[in-house]
Order: structure tokens, then sequence, then C-alpha cells
């Protein structure tokens, strides 16, 4: 049996990451770990394209678009989407989640999807530094996996 081993060298990988500018002090902690993560796992700064968009619902729009010029990688979803007293959270949430899923699958681009869904501001801020990194990783790992089973 042959066995894929996990790879998280993103030596010479370019990434795109499209990054929500709602809840903008989470975003961009997220920003901060997740580009923190790339480095330390090789991607250059030069190879890391960001593009924001003002919510999560304009993410999966973007990610088709940077997927279709067939420059990258992977590519990674960055938002929050906090609860409020609507109706609205569960709409942003499920919908930015479908689109994503759905460029992922009908591109063939590896996307790691850090859109976090919390209740709170609180819940939000203490997952941004382990989510933004995570999505690092994934993106990395799964870019490394499509090329091993090509």
């Amino acid at each position: 049996m042959k066995e894929i081993e996990k790879n998280l060298d993103g030596t010479g990988m370019r990434v795109g990451i499209v990054q929500s500018r709602f809840n903008t002090v989470v975003c961009e902690g997220l920003l901060a770990a997740c580009r923190a993560q790339l480095t330390q796992q090789g991607v250059l700064d030069d190879d890391i394209t960001l593009v924001t968009v003002p919510g999560a619902l304009e993410i999966p729009l973007v990610l088709q678009h940077m997927a279709q010029t067939h420059k990258f990688d992977a590519l990674i979803a960055l938002g929050a989407v906090i609860r409020g007293d609507t109706y609205h959270f569960e709409v942003v949430s499920n919908e930015s989640a479908r689109g994503v899923g759905e460029v992922q699958l009908h591109a063939g681009v590896p996307i790691a999807n850090a859109i976090l869904t919390t209740d709170t501001d609180e819940q939000a801020e203490v997952r941004i530094s382990v989510k933004g990194a995570e999505a690092a990783l994934v993106a990395i790992e799964m870019a490394n996996l499509l090329k091993a089973v090509l």
C-alpha cells in the first residue's frame, strides 16, 4: 500500500488570501496569524496575494476569480461572522461556507476556510491565532497533497 505523507513545506508555493473587512479586529488578527504561519512553512511574502472584500458573503466570488487564474497553489478565506439579534447570522454563515465549498470543488484548488462563526466577539478573539495559523497549514497541506496524487 502506498501512503501519501502529510507535507507542510510551503517552499515555492503561491497562496491567495481573501479577507473580509467586516469585524476588522478579528480579521486582521486572523491575517497576522495566517501570514506568520505561511512564512514559517517557507512561503515567501512575495508569493502571497491578499485581496480584501466588504464581508463574508463576498469572499466566494473573489476566490472563484482567483482560482480561475491558475496562479495559486492554494487559497485561504478569512472572515468573522458574529451572531447578532437577527437571522442574518445564519444566512451569512451558511451561504459563505457553501460558496467557499462550491468554489473549491468546481475549481479544483484547495481552499482553507477560516471564516469564523461565533456567538460573541470574545469567542472570535480567542480563536484568532489558532484558526489563522491552521488555515495556513491546511492550505499548504492540501496543495501538496493534490500535487502528490496527480
